[in-house]
């Protein structure tokens, strides 16, 4: 059921994964990509609800599900442990996030560390079920304990032999893995396309390993969540993000030069369509703009602190308020984040593919 603050969701099911570590299912299916992550809101008796990005380790066209393990601080991962149950439900915003192959068919390289891996996980099963790329998946953790989704690769490797590879590196057993020895690992796959979930140094290691491999930027993708400020569903206050937990640096957004001053042109390429409009006001933002013409552009925080509304720039320039998520390598990219986006030329292209 939808309202002004998300939807309404029935939980289905809560299954352990591991000992810090449930999955969460809903009686409720959406569109979605693989990859990409749910915000829920989490009841709270201090500030009556937190929001928090849970990534979706179901393949689309199944119930939405999200797997949330345990963070040391976390209110909302130690209270969906402890305290969700069949029949609660829940508040969400549609699935959103641009962590997601843009073809099924491509060969992939896979690296997950530790709570990461859940929106790996959908992009491999979506890739074996519904394309006829081959994966190879690195995946980190502290020991054989931790390992979530364990007997899921390995019947996944059992049943698709020619077509997926699962490597697991424990901590306990090899220590924690450098950027030489991924570097090592990944040099075999220079032709393929890299995505990497997991907490900071992981990620770090990895994107330095895949950089000394050349490997192009438009081939290499990380997930990110930092804590947001913002609110989707409304009347309160406090929010954040667990799942992937992933610690990002805020980026200083540079000084792109002054706002354009009265309408101006724009054309936004989203989901197969093209849209194009004469009257893109210098004083809203391209998402709050689309959304005026009945455009389902994609969002999530609107406070610039996640990346779901990211969209990558073709043509113009445009001027962010704010960005908490993007690094210094997304904006050389031209990647953009569409709630803080204010135009400085004349017409801009843009595309969220």
């Amino acid at each position: 059921m939808a309202s002004d603050t998300g939807y309404k969701l029935t939980v289905s099911a809560v299954r352990p994964l591991t000992d810090d570590a449930v999955a969460v299912t809903f009686a409720a299916s959406f569109d979605f990509k693989p990859g990409q992550f749910l915000t829920l809101a989490i009841p709270s008796d201090r500030t009556g609800v937190v929001a928090r990005c849970y990534s979706l380790c179901s393949v689309p066209g199944e119930p939405l599900t999200v797997a949330v393990k345990r963070t040391a601080d976390g209110y909302a991962s130690h209270w969906i442990n402890d305290h969700l149950r069949v029949g609660d439900t829940l508040r969400a915003l549609e699935p959103s996030g641009i962590f997601t192959p843009a073809s099924l068919d491509a060969d992939l390289l896979l690296f997950a560390g530790g709570s990461g891996v859940t929106p790996i996980m959908s992009i491999a099963r979506t890739v074996l079920e519904q394309g006829s790329g081959r994966l190879v998946v690195f995946y980190a953790n502290r020991d054989e304990r931790s390992v979530i989704f364990a007997r899921q690769w390995a019947e996944l490797a059992v049943e698709h032999p020619d077509r997926l590879q699962v490597v697991h590196w424990l901590e306990s057993v090899q220590g924690l893995p450098t950027q030489e020895q991924l570097r090592v690992f990944a040099a075999g796959y220079h032709e393929w396309d890299a995505f990497v979930c997991g907490p900071a140094p992981f990620m770090k290691a990895v994107n330095g390993a895949l950089r000394d491999l050349d490997f192009p930027r438009e081939r290499r993708h990380q997930e990110k969540f930092v804590s947001l400020g913002g609110n989707p569903f409304g009347e309160f206050a406090e929010m954040g993000a667990e799942s992937a937990e992933v610690d990002v640096e805020s980026v200083q957004v540079e000084d792109e030069g002054p706002v354009r001053q009265g309408a101006v042109s724009v054309t936004a390429e989203l989901d197969g369509t093209t849209y194009s409009f004469d009257d893109w006001d210098a004083g809203t933002t391209l998402l709050e703009h689309l959304e005026s013409k009945g455009v389902k552009a994609p969002y999530s925080c609107r406070e610039g602190e996640c990346s779901a509304c990211a969209f990558r720039l073709l043509e113009g320039e445009v001027k962010m308020l704010k960005n908490d998520v993007l690094d210094a390598e997304d904006l050389a990219d031209g990647i953009r984040l569409g709630c803080q986006s204010l135009p400085v030329t004349d017409e801009v292209k843009v595309s969220y593919s």
